[in-house]
């Protein structure tokens, strides 16, 4: 089962898409949106991983995502990996709005001119990272990517040493001339939800900023 029943709300559907094979981090990232953006349902990638931690496993998941079956009467769709696996395929053949998480959040840390980075915990997609965020924002002033040290799949299964982690970096990042630091990865909503107040400069969550910016082309009114 990918797909989740639509829970029992009024406004236009929206479906969120999960590229990994987590169920757990999908509802966690639907409850993310749904706080922007009513009668959010979730869609699980059917194979892979639980975690995208490489090229090869964030191209199988936008082949998954750009091939999925979905339910007719959605308003739009949101795609939660970092690295928006998919989203131009999908988008190209459905006639709704298909917004990707990384590029929404570039568009949003990059606002009013600010220099940005991006603080994650997956290294083997530096190079991804870099180039979505270059594409998605080509005249904005981009730092970089900051990572966090140690292996993601441990970080990802101890929250107080996620977070150390990503706080690090995010630190190091802002010492750098970050006025703005997106904390990248779908999973890791959660972690910028934790550290919004604790960073010495603003945090971009992506799911939010996804959210928001489907909400603003559906024409919803604002939470």
């Amino acid at each position: 089962m990918t797909e989740q029943p639509a829970p029992d709300v009024s406004g236009p559907r929206v479906l969120l898409m999960n590229p990994n094979s987590n169920k757990a981090t999908t509802r966690t990232m639907c409850a993310i949106a749904a706080r922007v953006l009513p009668g959010v349902t979730g869609w699980t990638a059917p194979a892979g991983p639980p975690l995208l931690t490489n090229p090869a496993s964030l191209a199988e998941a936008g082949r998954l995502v750009a091939a999925a079956e979905l339910r007719e009467g959605l308003a739009g769709v949101i795609v939660s990996a970092f690295g928006d696996p998919g989203r131009d395929e999908l988008a190209a053949r459905l006639d709704i709005p298909v917004i990707g998480i990384g590029e929404a959040a570039a568009r949003a840390a990059a606002q009013g001119g600010r220099t940005f980075a991006v603080v994650t915990h997956t290294p083997a997609l530096e190079t991804s990272i870099d180039a979505l965020m270059h594409n998605a924002a080509p005249d904005a002033r981009y730092l970089g990517t900051y990572l966090a040290d140690g292996d993601p799949t441990e970080l990802s299964a101890d929250p107080k040493k996620l977070d150390a982690a990503l706080l690090y970096a995010v630190r190091r990042a802002c010492h750098d001339g970050a006025e703005a630091v997106i904390i990248g990865g779908g999973p890791l909503g959660e972690a910028a939800d934790r550290l919004a107040d604790h960073a010495p400069c603003v945090l971009v969550s992506p799911i939010l900023h996804a959210a928001l910016q489907l909400q603003a082309k559906l024409r919803l009114p604002k939470a």
